[in-house]
């Protein structure tokens, strides 16, 4: 379901919601709809880490060693790696943050544990908001779902010389797999996310120092082509993004100016097989609806 006031790209679905800093009242656009959340998670994970280098349950010095069997794939960073990488807990954290390395990510998850993830946001409040399992174990259920033994045999397939099932047949099995399904999979909700992001700028998510390292990071995200996009240069903006299969395209952050109070945004797109959305087109519909947004929760008073 479009948003037809705020979202001006009526062939892709989308959930959002925005609240000032701080404040409990939000407006929104099926705010309050599970969704499925992709790198978006890593906020909470980065929040779950964070914390535990301050209360001292993790030494943010320690150093992981990440060879060829722990490499998780993705687009970016030490996925597209040969050589085994070694790095400190804390460096493996700046890594996740900025640019959605899916190596760290899991290197993060098995130092912590997931359950810890999911203690943090239910602690918080945060009761539609779940993550499922890593992203490994996520990318290799997708494609058991599509009919592959893992998600590398996914990647390699070549239905002209393999045969099938085709390019389209598979993103149609993807579009309908469980990490993509909120009720089945890793979820959130717009409204959870707004929540969070706010908690966190206002340091009552964890210990201060660790939600100060998360906001610190959000904001050298490396990816500017979506709710930045909405806005000028003086304005600034400290965002997590996340896609998932060319279906879902997602983007969570804070957005200040001078003089002006900052606002927490959240926007969950689905674009379902055979859309002629392009994903640059998503990304600046994303950045309009922000811009939007903000205007509109400022506007409020």
């Amino acid at each position: 379901m479009s948003d037809p006031e705020l979202w001006d790209l009526p062939d892709v679905d989308v959930s959002w919601a925005a609240a000032r800093v701080g404040d409990e009242e939000f407006v929104g656009h099926r705010a309050r709809a599970l969704v499925a959340p992709a790198s978006v998670v890593k906020v909470q994970v980065a929040l779950t880490v964070a914390s535990a280098f301050e209360t001292g349950v993790l030494d943010a010095t320690s150093r992981v060693r990440l060879g060829a069997d722990v490499r998780t794939p993705g687009p970016v960073g030490m996925s597209l790696m040969d050589d085994p990488v070694e790095m400190s807990l804390r460096d493996l954290l700046v890594s996740m943050m900025t640019i959605s390395d899916n190596v760290a990510t899991d290197a993060l998850l098995r130092a912590e544990g997931l359950r810890a993830v999911n203690d943090t946001t239910a602690q918080l409040g945060l009761g539609d908001t779940f993550v499922a399992s890593g992203l490994r174990a996520l990318l290799d259920g997708m494609a058991h779902e599509a009919g592959f033994g893992d998600y590398a045999l996914m990647a390699a397939h070549d239905h002209r010389i393999a045969g099938p099932p085709t390019d389209d047949e598979v993103r149609a099995r993807l579009a309908g797999c469980s990490a993509l399904d909120p009720e089945r999979g890793s979820r959130t909700t717009p409204a959870d996310m707004v929540l969070l992001l706010s908690l966190v700028w206002t340091d009552r998510a964890g210990p201060p120092p660790g939600c100060a390292r998360v906001r610190s990071l959000m904001g050298r995200q490396l990816t500017r082509s979506r709710i930045a996009s909405g806005f000028g240069t003086k304005t600034a903006v400290a965002a997590k993004s996340g896609g998932l299969m060319g279906v879902v395209r997602n983007e969570v952050g804070v957005v200040s100016d001078p003089g002006e109070p900052a606002v927490a945004v959240a926007v969950f797109t689905r674009r379902e097989p055979g859309s002629p959305a392009e994903p640059a087109e998503i990304d600046a519909a994303i950045g309009r609806l922000a811009r939007r947004a903000v205007d509109r929760v400022r506007s409020r008073g």
